[in-house]
Protein backbone atom coordinates (compact mmCIF):
# COMPACT_ATOMS: atom_id res chain seq x y z
CA UNK A 1 0.00 0.00 0.00
CA UNK A 2 2.42 2.40 0.94
CA UNK A 3 4.12 1.71 -2.35
CA UNK A 4 1.45 2.52 -4.27
CA UNK A 5 0.51 5.79 -2.38
CA UNK A 6 4.63 6.62 -3.20
CA UNK A 7 3.91 6.30 -7.02
CA UNK A 8 0.76 8.24 -7.14
CA UNK A 9 2.84 11.21 -5.01
CA UNK A 10 5.30 11.12 -7.51
CA UNK A 11 3.43 11.79 -10.60
CA UNK A 12 2.23 15.54 -9.34
CA UNK A 13 5.69 16.32 -8.67
CA UNK A 14 7.46 14.88 -11.87
CA UNK A 15 4.58 17.25 -13.36
CA UNK A 16 5.89 19.90 -11.54
CA UNK A 17 9.22 19.30 -12.63
CA UNK A 18 8.35 19.37 -16.41
CA UNK A 19 6.41 22.44 -16.08
CA UNK A 20 9.44 24.21 -13.67
CA UNK A 21 11.56 23.19 -16.69
CA UNK A 22 9.65 24.59 -19.44
CA UNK A 23 8.76 27.69 -17.73
CA UNK A 24 12.99 28.11 -17.52
CA UNK A 25 13.09 26.86 -21.34
CA UNK A 26 10.28 30.08 -21.80
CA UNK A 27 12.33 32.58 -19.88
CA UNK A 28 15.68 32.03 -22.21
CA UNK A 29 14.05 31.93 -25.51
CA UNK A 30 11.72 34.97 -24.10
CA UNK A 31 15.44 36.76 -23.64
CA UNK A 32 16.11 36.08 -27.11
CA UNK A 33 13.20 38.21 -28.65
CA UNK A 34 11.86 35.72 -30.76
CA UNK A 35 9.68 38.07 -32.84
CA UNK A 36 12.44 40.97 -33.75
CA UNK A 37 14.51 37.81 -34.32
CA UNK A 38 11.82 36.72 -36.80
CA UNK A 39 11.89 39.94 -38.29
CA UNK A 40 15.52 40.04 -38.66
CA UNK A 41 16.15 36.68 -40.24
CA UNK A 42 13.58 37.82 -42.86
CA UNK A 43 15.85 40.41 -44.02
CA UNK A 44 18.90 38.61 -43.76
CA UNK A 45 17.29 35.62 -46.36
CA UNK A 46 16.41 38.15 -48.91
CA UNK A 47 19.37 39.55 -49.31
CA UNK A 48 20.48 36.15 -49.74
CA UNK A 49 18.03 35.72 -52.68
CA UNK A 50 18.79 38.81 -54.15
CA UNK A 51 22.42 38.77 -53.80
CA UNK A 52 22.16 35.15 -55.52
CA UNK A 53 19.68 35.95 -58.12
CA UNK A 54 18.08 32.64 -56.72
CA UNK A 55 17.44 30.91 -53.69
CA UNK A 56 21.04 29.75 -52.40
CA UNK A 57 21.59 26.39 -50.95
CA UNK A 58 20.06 24.53 -48.23
CA UNK A 59 23.45 24.20 -46.57
CA UNK A 60 24.18 28.24 -46.97
CA UNK A 61 20.96 29.38 -46.51
CA UNK A 62 20.87 27.09 -43.19
CA UNK A 63 24.66 28.02 -42.23
CA UNK A 64 23.57 31.53 -42.03
CA UNK A 65 20.72 31.79 -40.96
CA UNK A 66 21.23 29.75 -37.89
CA UNK A 67 24.54 32.27 -37.18
CA UNK A 68 22.71 35.34 -37.73
CA UNK A 69 19.78 33.77 -35.32
CA UNK A 70 22.82 32.86 -32.61
CA UNK A 71 24.01 36.36 -32.74
CA UNK A 72 21.06 38.17 -32.88
CA UNK A 73 19.64 36.39 -29.70
CA UNK A 74 23.18 37.29 -27.73
CA UNK A 75 22.68 40.93 -28.79
CA UNK A 76 19.03 41.10 -27.27
CA UNK A 77 20.09 38.97 -24.45
CA UNK A 78 22.94 41.34 -23.43
CA UNK A 79 20.53 44.14 -24.20
CA UNK A 80 18.17 42.74 -21.60
CA UNK A 81 21.34 41.93 -18.96
CA UNK A 82 21.97 45.31 -18.87
CA UNK A 83 18.65 46.64 -19.03
CA UNK A 84 17.64 44.99 -16.60
CA UNK A 85 17.03 48.24 -14.13
CA UNK A 86 14.78 50.11 -16.20
CA UNK A 87 13.04 47.45 -17.43
CA UNK A 88 11.51 46.86 -14.51
CA UNK A 89 10.27 50.56 -14.67
CA UNK A 90 8.41 50.39 -17.49
CA UNK A 91 5.09 48.49 -17.90
CA UNK A 92 5.75 47.77 -21.77
CA UNK A 93 9.10 45.23 -19.98
CA UNK A 94 8.36 44.76 -16.82
CA UNK A 95 7.33 41.25 -17.51
CA UNK A 96 10.71 40.57 -19.24
CA UNK A 97 12.74 37.63 -17.48
CA UNK A 98 15.37 39.18 -15.33
CA UNK A 99 12.92 42.27 -13.77
CA UNK A 100 10.24 39.21 -13.07
CA UNK A 101 13.39 36.99 -11.23
CA UNK A 102 13.14 34.36 -13.66
CA UNK A 103 16.55 34.07 -14.83
CA UNK A 104 19.61 35.34 -13.09
CA UNK A 105 21.72 38.16 -14.43
CA UNK A 106 24.71 35.87 -14.60
CA UNK A 107 23.21 33.56 -16.06
CA UNK A 108 21.62 36.09 -19.08
CA UNK A 109 25.32 37.48 -19.09
CA UNK A 110 26.63 33.40 -19.64
CA UNK A 111 24.27 32.67 -22.40
CA UNK A 112 24.42 35.94 -23.95
CA UNK A 113 28.12 35.80 -24.82
CA UNK A 114 27.81 31.84 -25.49
CA UNK A 115 25.44 32.49 -28.16
CA UNK A 116 27.43 35.15 -29.45
CA UNK A 117 30.49 32.73 -29.27
CA UNK A 118 28.63 29.75 -31.13
CA UNK A 119 27.39 32.86 -33.79
CA UNK A 120 31.29 33.70 -34.57
CA UNK A 121 32.68 29.85 -34.83
CA UNK A 122 29.79 28.65 -36.87
CA UNK A 123 29.86 31.42 -39.41
CA UNK A 124 33.10 31.84 -39.70
CA UNK A 125 33.92 28.12 -40.15
CA UNK A 126 30.54 27.04 -42.44
CA UNK A 127 30.17 30.18 -44.29
CA UNK A 128 33.04 33.06 -44.63
CA UNK A 129 34.90 35.34 -42.45
CA UNK A 130 33.33 38.31 -43.52
CA UNK A 131 29.74 37.12 -43.10
CA UNK A 132 31.17 36.37 -39.49
CA UNK A 133 33.14 39.76 -38.82
CA UNK A 134 29.46 41.67 -39.89
CA UNK A 135 27.45 39.81 -37.97
CA UNK A 136 29.66 40.36 -34.80
CA UNK A 137 30.14 44.06 -35.57
CA UNK A 138 26.22 44.35 -35.40
CA UNK A 139 26.31 42.08 -31.97
CA UNK A 140 28.87 45.25 -30.49
CA UNK A 141 26.90 47.62 -31.92
CA UNK A 142 23.86 46.29 -30.32
CA UNK A 143 25.26 46.13 -27.30
CA UNK A 144 28.00 48.47 -26.52
CA UNK A 145 27.09 51.47 -28.96
CA UNK A 146 23.55 51.06 -28.83
CA UNK A 147 22.58 49.76 -25.31
CA UNK A 148 25.41 50.97 -23.31
CA UNK A 149 26.47 54.29 -24.78
CA UNK A 150 23.79 55.79 -26.40
CA UNK A 151 20.81 55.06 -25.13
CA UNK A 152 20.53 56.38 -21.63
CA UNK A 153 22.59 59.44 -23.36
CA UNK A 154 21.02 61.01 -25.95
CA UNK A 155 17.54 61.26 -27.88
CA UNK A 156 19.48 60.25 -30.85
CA UNK A 157 19.63 57.00 -29.58
CA UNK A 158 17.66 55.43 -31.74
CA UNK A 159 18.84 56.90 -34.83
CA UNK A 160 22.46 56.37 -34.45
CA UNK A 161 21.51 52.77 -33.31
CA UNK A 162 19.08 51.57 -35.66
CA UNK A 163 22.22 50.67 -37.90
CA UNK A 164 22.60 47.35 -35.41
CA UNK A 165 18.97 46.20 -36.79
CA UNK A 166 20.10 46.91 -40.38
CA UNK A 167 22.98 44.71 -40.89
CA UNK A 168 21.56 41.65 -41.13
CA UNK A 169 20.88 42.10 -45.06
CA UNK A 170 24.39 42.75 -44.99
CA UNK A 171 25.44 39.48 -43.58
CA UNK A 172 22.76 37.76 -45.41
CA UNK A 173 24.79 39.44 -49.08
CA UNK A 174 28.28 38.52 -47.87
CA UNK A 175 27.53 34.72 -47.07
CA UNK A 176 26.58 34.38 -50.77
CA UNK A 177 29.18 36.80 -52.57
CA UNK A 178 31.63 37.36 -50.24
CA UNK A 179 31.37 41.09 -50.57
CA UNK A 180 29.06 43.58 -50.45
CA UNK A 181 27.76 45.79 -53.09
CA UNK A 182 25.33 49.15 -53.61
CA UNK A 183 21.96 46.98 -53.41
CA UNK A 184 23.20 45.14 -50.04
CA UNK A 185 24.07 49.08 -48.24
CA UNK A 186 20.40 50.52 -49.92
CA UNK A 187 18.82 47.18 -47.35
CA UNK A 188 21.17 48.49 -44.58
CA UNK A 189 19.75 52.10 -45.42
CA UNK A 190 16.26 51.00 -45.87
CA UNK A 191 16.10 49.73 -42.63
CA UNK A 192 17.95 52.69 -41.16
CA UNK A 193 15.26 55.45 -42.16
CA UNK A 194 12.55 53.35 -41.38
CA UNK A 195 13.73 53.16 -37.99
CA UNK A 196 13.10 56.27 -36.40
CA UNK A 197 9.51 56.79 -37.64
CA UNK A 198 8.68 53.23 -35.94
CA UNK A 199 9.99 53.59 -33.06
CA UNK A 200 9.84 56.38 -32.15
CA UNK A 201 5.69 55.98 -32.81
CA UNK A 202 5.50 53.48 -30.15
CA UNK A 203 7.36 56.31 -28.12
CA UNK A 204 5.04 58.59 -28.78
CA UNK A 205 2.49 56.28 -26.88
CA UNK A 206 4.42 54.59 -24.48
CA UNK A 207 5.81 57.96 -23.16
CA UNK A 208 5.05 57.68 -19.48
CA UNK A 209 7.36 54.94 -19.63
CA UNK A 210 10.29 56.36 -20.93
CA UNK A 211 9.71 59.17 -18.44
CA UNK A 212 9.74 56.84 -14.98
CA UNK A 213 12.62 55.05 -16.76
CA UNK A 214 14.53 58.38 -17.41
CA UNK A 215 15.22 57.31 -20.70
CA UNK A 216 15.81 60.19 -23.10
CA UNK A 217 13.62 59.18 -26.20
CA UNK A 218 12.93 61.82 -28.99
CA UNK A 219 9.07 62.33 -27.01
CA UNK A 220 10.72 62.92 -23.84
CA UNK A 221 13.29 65.29 -24.22
CA UNK A 222 12.17 67.46 -27.55
CA UNK A 223 8.56 66.87 -27.22
CA UNK A 224 6.01 65.56 -29.66
CA UNK A 225 5.70 67.89 -32.10
CA UNK A 226 9.52 67.61 -32.59
CA UNK A 227 9.35 64.20 -32.82
CA UNK A 228 6.61 64.07 -35.05
CA UNK A 229 7.78 66.29 -37.56
CA UNK A 230 11.17 64.13 -37.44
CA UNK A 231 8.97 61.40 -38.07
CA UNK A 232 6.99 62.22 -40.88
CA UNK A 233 11.03 63.73 -42.60
CA UNK A 234 12.37 60.12 -42.19
CA UNK A 235 9.49 58.54 -43.83
CA UNK A 236 9.80 60.70 -47.20
CA UNK A 237 13.57 59.85 -47.20
CA UNK A 238 12.94 56.63 -46.54
CA UNK A 239 10.21 56.38 -49.97
CA UNK A 240 13.43 58.07 -52.06
CA UNK A 241 15.87 55.87 -51.22
CA UNK A 242 13.78 52.76 -52.15
CA UNK A 243 12.98 54.69 -55.24
CA UNK A 244 16.42 54.37 -56.29
CA UNK A 245 16.73 51.22 -57.99
CA UNK A 246 13.45 52.23 -59.65
CA UNK A 247 15.68 54.93 -61.17
CA UNK A 248 18.89 52.81 -61.75
CA UNK A 249 17.13 50.56 -64.00
CA UNK A 250 17.96 47.79 -61.56
CA UNK A 251 14.06 46.89 -60.62
CA UNK A 252 10.93 46.13 -62.72
CA UNK A 253 7.45 47.48 -62.06
CA UNK A 254 6.99 44.29 -60.05
CA UNK A 255 9.35 46.26 -57.71
CA UNK A 256 8.40 50.06 -58.24
CA UNK A 257 4.60 49.69 -58.15
CA UNK A 258 4.40 48.07 -54.44
CA UNK A 259 7.32 50.49 -53.27
CA UNK A 260 5.58 53.82 -54.14
CA UNK A 261 2.36 52.80 -52.61
CA UNK A 262 3.88 51.02 -49.71
CA UNK A 263 6.10 54.30 -48.94
CA UNK A 264 3.13 56.83 -49.71
CA UNK A 265 0.97 54.88 -47.51
CA UNK A 266 3.46 55.08 -44.97
CA UNK A 267 4.44 58.86 -45.68
CA UNK A 268 0.55 59.40 -45.02
CA UNK A 269 0.02 57.71 -41.67
CA UNK A 270 3.19 59.89 -40.21
CA UNK A 271 1.40 62.80 -41.83
CA UNK A 272 -1.43 61.94 -40.31
CA UNK A 273 0.27 61.64 -37.00
CA UNK A 274 1.86 65.08 -37.08
CA UNK A 275 -1.48 66.53 -37.78
CA UNK A 276 -3.63 65.12 -35.07
CA UNK A 277 -3.49 66.73 -31.38
CA UNK A 278 -0.81 65.60 -28.94
CA UNK A 279 -3.55 64.69 -27.04
CA UNK A 280 -4.38 61.74 -29.05
CA UNK A 281 -2.73 58.46 -30.13
CA UNK A 282 -5.17 57.20 -32.69
CA UNK A 283 -2.26 58.02 -35.56
CA UNK A 284 1.12 57.16 -33.97
CA UNK A 285 -0.50 53.33 -32.94
CA UNK A 286 -1.40 52.91 -36.62
CA UNK A 287 2.00 53.95 -37.92
CA UNK A 288 3.87 51.43 -35.59
CA UNK A 289 1.60 48.73 -36.44
CA UNK A 290 1.85 49.53 -40.35
CA UNK A 291 5.70 49.75 -39.51
CA UNK A 292 5.62 46.15 -38.24
CA UNK A 293 4.64 45.00 -41.93
CA UNK A 294 6.58 47.64 -44.01
CA UNK A 295 9.72 45.81 -43.74
CA UNK A 296 8.24 41.72 -45.22
CA UNK A 297 6.29 43.82 -47.32
CA UNK A 298 9.60 45.98 -49.43
CA UNK A 299 11.89 43.07 -48.91
CA UNK A 300 9.78 40.67 -50.51
CA UNK A 301 9.11 43.46 -53.41
CA UNK A 302 12.76 43.61 -53.65
CA UNK A 303 13.05 39.89 -54.24
CA UNK A 304 10.39 39.88 -56.57
CA UNK A 305 11.18 43.01 -58.80
CA UNK A 306 14.65 43.22 -59.10
CA UNK A 307 16.12 42.60 -62.56
CA UNK A 308 17.45 38.64 -63.01
CA UNK A 309 15.03 37.30 -60.66
CA UNK A 310 11.87 37.01 -62.78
Amino acid sequence: MSMISGDVHAIPNQADSVRSVWKTVQAYVALTKPKILVMLLITGYCAMVVANRGVPSAFLTAATLVGLALSSAAGAVLNMWYDRDIDGLMRRTSSRPLPTGAVKPGHALVFGIGLEAASFALLYGLVNPLTALLSFLGFVYYVLIYTIWLKRRTPQNIVIGGGAGAIPPLVGWAAVAGHLSWLAWLMFAVIFLWTPPHFWALALYKNEDYVRAGVPMMPVVRGFRSTKRQMFAYSVVLLTATLIPSFTGTATLVYTVPTVVLGGLFSMLAWRCLREPDTSMIWAKRLFLSSLLYLPVWFLAIVLGVRGML
